[in-house]
């Protein structure tokens, strides 16, 4: 890996660790009870949400070390040893990846579904889920956290990298309108097909 390719990894793993800083202060709302309740994502309950986040973190864990591939799912299992609360393997998952990313010197293509990234645009696209996911995760439990200022700027600029029209809708709800004057987190979470102005349940 050159410099330049260096340099990439290493801000994609900081801003990666920065949206798992943030989406682990909105686990810590989660209880068993908010499990059922539906999310910004729609037709997702939270439990279904946090499942999938889940995936991801396993699929960001074999990302960096160069090869990612079906892995079980040991979810239910893994859940009734922590109570029946999917937040506390969430965290657990998270802090894994951290350790794992802070030490990847991949520099070779991974595919990832029907993409082939490398691994700077790998930490990238796993920021954006997790941040999002995040904030998904606070409205769905009441809590009102917004995704930090710096952060949602960075993402907001990255964005439109990884999401496009032929995203949606399998991936990604079509776009909410917003004033162009809406801070970067609406912006980014409306890019998205999320309401900024979601209501939460509670």
């Amino acid at each position: 890996m050159n410099g330049e390719s260096r340099m990439a990894l290493k801000a994609g793993v900081a801003l990666l660790e920065r949206a798992i800083d943030y989406t682990l202060g909105s686990l810590r709302v989660v209880t068993p009870a908010a499990l059922c309740r539906p999310t910004p994502c729609a037709g997702w309950t939270l439990e279904r949400l946090l499942d999938h986040v889940t995936d991801s973190l396993h699929t960001l864990n074999e990302a960096a070390t160069g090869h990612v591939g079906p892995h079980p799912r040991r979810t239910a299992r893994r859940r009734h040893a922590q109570g029946g609360n999917p937040a506390l393997l969430l965290r657990d998952d998270a802090t894994e990846v951290l350790g794992t990313w802070a030490g990847t010197l991949a520099g070779d293509l991974i595919f990832v579904h029907d993409r082939h990234l490398t691994t700077p645009m790998v930490a990238v696209v796993g920021a954006i889920e997790i941040a999002v996911h995040g904030w998904d995760v606070a409205r769905t439990c009441g809590e009102h956290r917004p995704i930090p200022p710096l952060m949602a700027e960075e993402l907001l600029d990255l964005v439109p990298l990884f999401v496009t029209q032929a995203d949606r809708p399998d991936r990604f709800a079509a776009q909410v309108t917003v004033p162009a004057y809406a801070p970067a987190q609406n912006r980014l979470l409306a890019y998205l097909g999320r309401d900024p102005n979601w209501p939460s349940c509670t």
